[in-house]
């Protein structure tokens, strides 16, 4: 009784989702189908049994290339909820392999608010698993640490931490006392100077240094172990850094000193919906 029970209740869901949703998910008015969205996003996460596969999801991915910013938007957090959930990626592996691309591009809407949701949710499908993302769709996000815009700024950089910095190795555990050269922030400051050279916005530290600052301020004010790479002799085995990386490592550090004393956000960058770039 209790399985007719569920099969009927069933069967009336399959109903209603036929009989309204699959029009009006493509209706005239955009709010009407950011609010399809929304629901079905509700829906997946609130019975993921039922909702929670391709033929449901399939709806999602199509809508994230709505003319309507709103739209867009919806479907991103919609999105954001499932992967925010560890226990629902195994049900999202298709869908991703399949619209990632599109989230990718997503990075560069015309809407800011959408490029910054659209990082934000890589960052989850990056948690989620690393090998999903390949170097060019990383690649794709980190130069937006650049962005004349901060939210896109500051989502791009906790995605660049994300991937390149928030790993600590194991045998760090034992010797976080350890301070200067010989602490585990040492290998992140020169992962921070390499990548800005690889970059070559020589001119653009500051930006950089700000887009990090919320999600790595404890590393970015390590000045000690900076320092410590500029003054001290190289520890054993290790490579010592090249002028050109050291002079890397004194601009950024002058960066994070002015961030910390004044702040505020370099010139150039705001947060309006439209920054006029160079």
């Amino acid at each position: 009784q209790l399985q007719e029970n569920q099969d009927e209740i069933e069967n009336m869901m399959n109903a209603i989702f036929k009989g309204v949703f699959v029009h009006r998910y493509r209706d005239a008015i955009a709010e009407i189908r950011a609010i399809c969205i929304e629901e079905i996003g509700i829906w997946m996460k609130m019975y993921s049994d039922a909702f929670l596969n391709d033929s449901y999801l399939k709806y999602v991915g199509w809508t994230m290339h709505d003319k309507q910013g709103e739209v867009r938007l919806k479907c991103l957090t919609a999105l954001q909820g499932l992967y925010y959930n560890k226990e629902l990626n195994s049900k999202l592996e298709l869908f991703t392999s399949r619209f990632k691309d599109r989230i990718v591009s997503m990075t560069l809407d015309k809407e800011y608010d959408v490029a910054v949701q659209a990082i934000k949710l890589l960052t989850l499908v990056l948690q989620s698993s690393e090998e999903v993302l390949t170097a060019e769709d990383c690649e794709n996000v980190y130069h937006l640490v650049y962005s004349a815009h901060r939210p896109v700024a500051v989502a791009a950089g906790e995605f660049l931490y994300k991937k390149l910095f928030s790993r600590r190795d194991p045998e760090d555990d034992g010797i976080v006392k350890r301070r200067g050269r010989q602490s585990p922030n040492a290998n992140l400051v020169k992962t921070l100077v390499f990548f800005f050279l690889e970059s070559e916005l020589h001119e653009h530290a500051a930006y950089l240094v700000d887009s990090m600052w919320d999600c790595a301020t404890d590393l970015l004010k390590d000045w000690e172990c900076m320092n410590s790479l500029l003054l001290e002799e190289p520890l054993n085995g290790e490579e010592p850094l090249t002028d050109r990386q050291e002079s890397a490592l004194i601009e950024i550090m002058l960066c994070t000193i002015r961030q910390a004393a004044e702040c505020h956000p370099p010139v150039g960058r705001g947060t309006g919906k439209r920054v006029g770039t160079k």
